[in-house]
């Protein structure tokens, strides 16, 4: 069975900013993904915000490069007026994490949300893990 798996921005960003201890678990998550094991999505508005952080650690220049790799792994899904209509109803306190947990709620064929910030999506309709809690649970990590 291959995992669906919706990644929260901040997991992304770790892996492309290094972030000491969250960048391996991304990795190997990653590399799952390059070996079919699993199967990775993100909302189209995450790309916005990994290009505007991962920029200051790496230029502009690097930055274009690792978006163009990151979507290689992973499938965009689309954000539009129902995401965000059901973003704005579904009372997350941060309005991005609301939008994120309505696009993977409209793909219908998600496992989970994967984010280092469980208690950002306590409202989630969808199962929580972290990478790391994830990978447990596969006996890799």
């Amino acid at each position: 069975m291959v995992h669906k798996i919706f990644l929260d921005t901040d997991v992304v960003i770790d892996f492309f900013t290094d972030r000491y201890p969250h960048a391996a678990p991304m990795g190997a998550l990653f590399e799952l993904a390059h070996q079919q094991k699993v199967q990775l999505f993100i909302s189209a508005v995450s790309i916005n915000n990994i290009y505007y952080v991962v920029r200051k650690y790496a230029g502009h220049v690097k930055t274009i490069g690792i978006l163009k790799t990151l979507l290689e792994w992973v499938v965009v899904a689309g954000t539009g007026k129902e995401e965000v209509l059901k973003a704005l109803e579904n009372d997350f306190a941060d309005f991005e994490d609301g939008i994120q947990h309505a696009t993977a709620l409209q793909l219908g064929k998600v496992d989970l949300i994967l984010t280092r910030n469980i208690k950002d999506f306590k409202k989630s309709e969808l199962p929580l893990m972290t990478p790391v809690d994830f990978l447990k649970l596969l006996k890799i990590g």
